[in-house]
């Protein structure tokens, strides 16, 4: 089995700090959350900004010598490189007009009828996220919704809210399909394929949670029972539409198609050929800017590299407080509350993940938890059960707020922006608040049942 780079790191045994150093450090992280939910500060700002004091102090307080900072950093490489592989590949496709593409074939075999577009937006949304990641599938299809809303006479804000919640179910069918899916299967070094097994069944079933609930929610918004006339009007509308208007050169769209799914390929079987998922990644980008990029310097450009300082940032002020022992101490004593029983770990580290990622955000939520999960199941809790909540729930709690994921948090924007439409606080939290809820207690009972009876790979 590949090692992957996180685990071929020696750690030395933390000795722990006294206890007022501890809570000084939790004090500021929980500072630096609390400004990346607020969005006082970009977050990216929020993040530099308490891993700036954090390292200051640490080096005062004598809690590690500065080295130690690179070590903090060269765990969590591999993501990067996935991060800027992806990045560059989402960005060559797009150009190609593939993505635009499909969205006009799949609009056109539903016809526009609410009840069929509905359905296979929300499919298309879940299949489109696990191939291609949330942000680019997200900044896709809600360009893609706005256009349909627009030329059907459609309201925008079901349908667009409806593809915001999908696409966090999506988020959970594969590795590569959302970034505490990579941050956590990187430091679990969870096999590609062991997402197939685990997450993507239960994908599945919340992405049919949502879908029932979505439709009940909506059931007065759009014209879901259509006459024969208005379907046959909206069919020949949809007509007009041309599936090749963003393609200025086929035979670049069809190496683009070909570079992508060789590109995924890679992925499922990476740990198999001893190769890493950034490096896969980075032959994709490779690949599609030697066969299908024309300006290289903007596909690299378009990189999210805000992103990838706010990770720094992330991975450096937890690398801090776990230097203290403070995380260490917070792993003992959720055993000690759970008895290491996991009927009771399971359902803490779920509910916890959950809620903490509809208010702050996942990504510092799962970055927080992977650290404590280590220390939880190298107290003798098997681990395979906990990351699997961990992954699943650190997602779906995404739906409860609307800034708990970044899917929700690009469809209000979008709104806002495109259709002058406000969405409240109340309003989302009635609609995503009861999908989140019934998803993640539906998540902890299948974790559970999946354990019991020995369909969890072991790690």
């Amino acid at each position: 089995m590949m090692h992957l780079l996180a685990s071929a790191i020696e750690e030395t045994p933390i000795e722990p700090a006294s206890t007022g150093i501890m809570l000084l450090f939790a004090a500021i992280m929980m500072a630096t959350y609390v400004g990346v939910a607020v969005e006082r500060f970009h977050k990216t700002v929020a993040a530099l900004c308490g891993a700036v004091v954090l390292v200051a102090l640490s080096l005062w307080l004598g809690v590690y010598e500065y080295p130690k900072i690179y070590e903090f950093l060269k765990e969590d490489l591999n993501i990067f490189g996935v991060i800027i592989g992806t990045g560059i590949l989402v960005d060559v496709v797009g150009k190609s007009g593939l993505f635009h593409f499909i969205s006009m074939w799949i609009v056109r075999l539903t016809g526009g009828q609410a009840q069929t577009l509905f359905l296979t937006l929300c499919v298309v949304t879940f299949v489109f996220v696990a191939v291609l990641t949330i942000v680019p599938a997200m900044l896709i299809l809600s360009s893609l919704v706005l256009v349909i809303c627009r030329s059907l006479n459609y309201k925008p804000m079901p349908l667009l809210l409806s593809v915001a919640i999908c696409a966090n179910s999506g988020a959970i069918a594969t590795f590569a399909s959302g970034l505490p899916n990579i941050m956590i299967g990187t430091a679990a070094e969870i096999p590609y394929m062991h997402f197939i097994q685990v997450s993507l069944p239960y994908a599945m079933i919340s992405l049919v949670i949502a879908v029932a609930f979505l439709r009940f929610f909506f059931r007065n918004e759009l014209p879901w029972k259509q006459s024969d006339e208005e379907k046959a009007a909206l069919k020949s509308q949809i007509e007009s539409f041309d599936p090749w208007a963003m393609v200025e050169d086929r035979k670049v769209l069809y190496r683009s198609g070909l570079i992508l799914m060789a590109t995924v390929v890679g992925f499922v079987f990476a740990q198999q050929l001893g190769v890493g998922m950034d490096f896969v990644a980075m032959v994709g980008a490779t690949a599609a800017l030697l066969f299908a990029g024309k300006g290289v310097e903007d596909a690299i450009g378009k990189v999210n590299w805000t992103v990838i300082m706010f990770f720094m940032g992330l991975f450096v002020i937890i690398g801090c407080v776990k230097q203290t022992g403070a995380l260490g101490v917070v792993a003992q004593q959720v055993v000690e509350l759970s008895g290491n029983d996991l009927r009771l770990l399971i359902p803490l580290l779920g509910g916890f993940s959950a809620v903490a990622s509809s208010i702050v955000d996942n990504i510092p939520v799962a970055a927080t938890l992977i650290p404590i999960v280590k220390d939880i199941s190298d107290g003798g809790v098997p681990a395979e059960p906990l990351w699997w909540t961990l992954i699943i729930c650190c997602n779906l709690g995404g739906n409860g707020t609307p800034i708990g994921s970044i899917s929700c948090v690009i469809a209000i924007y979008a709104l806002k922006r495109e259709a002058g439409v406000h969405v409240g606080w109340g309003t989302f939290l009635k609609l995503g608040g009861s999908i989140m809820l019934v998803q993640v207690a539906g998540a902890i009972v299948y974790v559970m049942l999946s354990y019991n009876q020995g369909w969890i790979p072991s790690l």
